[in-house]
């Protein structure tokens, strides 16, 4: 879909029996929605998990953003998905009439959309492995049944997690690009927005359900359509933005924090020039490092145990404060 079809459609549901709130009235959670953006500007970031307990709004957020971006709600993998079902086989009713005709899976049916999986810290280790080595390749190469497939895939990835769940492997964890840890809206005047925009934007479906209009609904589809286009202009002068001056810092910041193998520095340096393009910059600062580098190390620091929460304490803070105040230059 071109950006000016995109633009001017209506940002809806695809079916009008799914209310799906708009993007733009989601209140507060500005590091996750910042997230979701920076893995859209750059798809090779490898994607955003978002760790949350439950009713804080982790999967309201990557709907709006999906129907945002994409005018249309995210592909959901299932935890209970089978291989098959991922990375695509032969069609079993199709089989059973002796017919051997090729299935597409859930990544062929993601690409250039938003791949959702939730609960992802619940999902087989190996199908997780097979999703986030799709993501950072962009290829999917299927060898089953006698036969042989080989497609270019590119989608945005996000999963979520309910830390008292568990947690994802350490391993898995790194290959993640991002990460997010979402709260509870912290302050009752948030808490107290939140629930005004909910019902306002309830009513306002209802309405327009009954064909009435909502002067609530077109205000915020019309400010997702103008945040669309700015993200559509930052994805495209995306390699315009120089990271040169703070490659040092990028590995500076990776040793301080005891980062493991280079992946991290390397999502940081995306990161920190998705931001920079988001800003409408040409020259990524260590002030955009300072912003990025929660997103990019909380869960790649040595000793991360999958059986407790990772977060970015105020120690964490001081050690980026001080580390970037070390380093010379911009």
């Amino acid at each position: 879909m071109d950006v000016e079809t995109h633009l001017s459609g209506t940002i809806k549901a695809p079916s009008s029996s799914i209310p799906i709130l708009p993007y733009s009235l989601i209140v507060g959670q500005d590091t996750l929605k910042l997230a979701l953006e920076l893995a859209y500007i750059a798809p090779r970031l490898g994607g955003v998990l978002i760790s949350g307990q439950r009713g804080t709004g982790k999967s309201t957020a990557v709907r709006a953003f999906s129907m945002m971006v994409y005018d249309d709600l995210p592909v959901t993998l299932p935890i209970n998905a089978t291989e098959d079902r991922v990375v695509g086989g032969l069609d079993v009713d199709k089989l059973m009439q002796s017919d051997a005709e090729w299935k597409d899976g859930l990544l062929v049916e993601a690409n250039g959309k938003l791949l959702y999986v939730d609960e992802v810290n619940l999902l087989d280790d190996h199908i997780v492995n097979i999703i986030l080595d799709v993501t950072s390749t962009g290829k999917l190469d299927v060898q089953r049944d006698g036969q042989s497939v080989r497609e270019d895939v590119s989608f945005t990835l996000v999963g979520t997690m309910n830390p008292e769940e568990g947690g994802l492997r350490p391993q898995l964890l790194d290959r993640f690009g991002l990460m997010v840890n979402v709260r509870t809206a912290p302050t009752k005047e948030e808490r107290l927005a939140i629930l005004k925009n909910v019902l306002q934007f309830e009513d306002g479906w209802a309405a327009r359900q009954e064909n009435e209009k909502s002067k609530f609904l077109d205000q915020a589809e019309e400010a997702d359509r103008q945040r669309f286009l700015e993200l559509k202009e930052a994805k495209d002068r995306f390699r315009d933005a120089n990271v040169t001056k703070v490659l040092d810092s990028c590995v500076a910041l990776a040793e301080a924090f005891k980062v493991e193998g280079s992946r991290g520095e390397r999502v940081l340096a995306l990161a920190a020039r998705a931001y920079a393009a988001l800003q409408g910059l040409t020259e990524v600062t260590k002030e955009d490092l300072r912003v990025i580098a929660p997103l990019a190390f909380q869960h790649r620091r040595m000793g991360t145990d999958q059986n407790q929460e990772t977060t970015w304490s105020p120690k964490d803070e001081e050690t980026l404060a001080k580390t970037l105040g070390n380093e010379s230059g911009d």
